[in-house]
């Protein structure tokens, strides 16, 4: 392909390519025909009401939820016929909702889990360290319980055991869920510096359209299992109808 000026450009290829994807729980229709990508180094957020199937898309692409019908690619393998623990091979990790660490288990333990299934004794001990590094308490805590720490700390030990497995991509859960608007902030940051320092692509599902949209460089709005709006950002900002519904705003008539 080339441009005005003759200039060849390679077209970017997705590195999450997901095309039609359909799911159902029981007879009850939760995502219709959801088409989404996802670049290389890139952070994309799917945001939506509270049942508009952001969750269902996020186990449907981590293995934990068959889809009905639909594709699902990544780095150009199919994996949506794939069991949960060879798409986590491939480097598609999941940081749950509600952060769902082990509340018994030292937080240097919770960090391992996340290692669990990697071979590279060096590369473990390096993102050890980087973790500690993006989480300084982690390591001031770390023979500590999980359940000891506070909810902030929680989601910062959740989101270091997903990165101890290695991940190409991060499928972020609700994140801001439960915390206060000052560790929302801080979350906020740490997601910029996972992407800009790790490169790390990062598919982000959030009810707080605000944050979402502040951190992404594209977004899909969710409304009822359906993809309502996509687009960059910038322009969903400006969106009377997104001010409306999502950001408590919208053009006065």
């Amino acid at each position: 392909m080339s441009n005005a000026d003759g200039i060849t450009k390679t077209p970017v290829r997705a590195l999450l390519d997901i095309k039609d994807l359909t799911v159902y729980y029981g007879k009850a229709l939760a995502l219709s025909r959801v088409s989404l990508q996802v670049n290389e180094g890139e952070i994309v957020s799917i945001v939506g009401a509270n049942g508009a199937g952001k969750t269902t898309c996020i186990r449907t692409i981590s293995g934990s939820k068959q889809s009905a019908a639909g594709q699902i690619s990544f780095g150009g393998t199919r994996i949506d016929r794939m069991p949960a623990y060879d798409v986590v091979k491939l480097g598609v990790v999941q940081v749950p909702a509600g952060r769902q660490i082990f509340q018994l288990m030292s937080v240097l333990d919770n960090l391992m889990v996340g290692a669990h299934r990697r071979k590279d004794k060096a590369g473990i001990k390096r993102d050890l360290e980087s973790v500690y590094e993006h989480f300084p308490i982690l390591r001031e805590k770390k023979n500590q319980n999980g359940g000891e720490l506070s909810g902030g700390q929680q989601q910062m030990l959740a989101v270091g055991r997903a990165l101890m497995a290695d991940p190409k991509i991060l499928l972020m859960d609700e994140p801001s869920i439960g915390l206060s608007p000052i560790l929302v902030a801080e979350v906020g940051k740490i997601i910029r510096e996972i992407n800009r320092e790790r490169g790390i692509s990062i598919l982000l599902v959030e009810q707080n359209a605000r944050l979402a949209l502040r951190l992404s460089s594209r977004a899909y709005i969710l409304e009822n299992g359906r993809i309502a709006l996509c687009g960059d950002c910038k322009d969903l900002i400006d969106n009377d109808e997104v001010k409306r519904l999502y950001l408590g705003g919208g053009a006065k008539k």
